[in-house]
């Protein structure tokens, strides 16, 4: 990496559930001082509002470096971006890339999830539950402000079950069973789900690439 050290670093997302999840796998025990020390912004941190880009690659890698390159060019910050989503073997690997709108619903995160899962549960309908094997997906992708000088990507298994359980996460989450663990991930606690999940997976596969940057930069 180049360019001086930034002080501050933007997590290009507006949800702050996964803000969170982001930063606390971070700045984790273990994960460097150097971490520490800078100051995480997401979208709802900026002094202006930025409109979304619009997400037009076929990838969850090429959607999260066009939205790096994007944010880092329209805020002058060093910018982490990720995109992520849900992918079902019944369903053809979708809902995909297109998770977040899959239910074509605006509105409240919370009207968005619900619209979502009841979407995916009735595209299930009848399915066995050995065919409802599915994944969650996370790349991730980190630009200078030039280029992007990080990518990383994180995959968790499990299966899609019709009935929610717990009331932790977002999104699919308590849609999403972990059959090793034998829970949900909206079952499981924050520091749970960041150790297993696809999201954790990919933030610590990027982080030490961030950290080496930190250091030399």
């Amino acid at each position: 990496m180049s360019d001086a050290a930034p002080r501050r670093i933007l997590i290009a997302t507006g949800n702050p559930g996964k803000l969170r999840e982001i930063v606390a796998v971070l700045t984790e025990p273990g994960a460097g001082d150097v971490l520490s020390r800078v100051e995480w912004l997401g979208l709802t941190d900026l002094p202006r509002h930025v409109p979304e880009p619009p997400e037009t690659e076929t990838t969850f890698a090429g959607n999260a470096a066009a939205k790096a390159m994007y944010y880092a060019r329209e805020t002058g910050l060093w910018t982490l971006a990720d995109d992520s989503g849900l992918e079902v073997d019944a369903l053809d690997g979708a809902p995909g890339v297109t998770s977040a709108r899959y239910a074509g619903v605006a509105g409240e995160r919370t009207v968005v999830d619900a619209a979502n899962n009841r979407k995916l549960v009735a595209a299930l309908a009848g399915v066995p539950a050995e065919r409802r094997t599915a994944r969650f997906r996370c790349a991730l992708a980190l630009c200078n402000g030039r280029r992007i000088v990080a990518t990383a990507e994180g995959v968790v298994h499990g299966r899609i079950i019709d009935q929610p359980r717990g009331r932790g996460g977002f999104g699919y989450d308590p849609h999403f069973l972990i059959d090793e663990l034998g829970r949900t991930t909206a079952e499981l606690s924050a520091e749970e789900k960041n150790r297993v999940s696809h999201r954790g997976r990919a933030v610590r596969e990027i982080r030490e690439r961030l950290v080496e940057g930190l250091r030399s930069a």
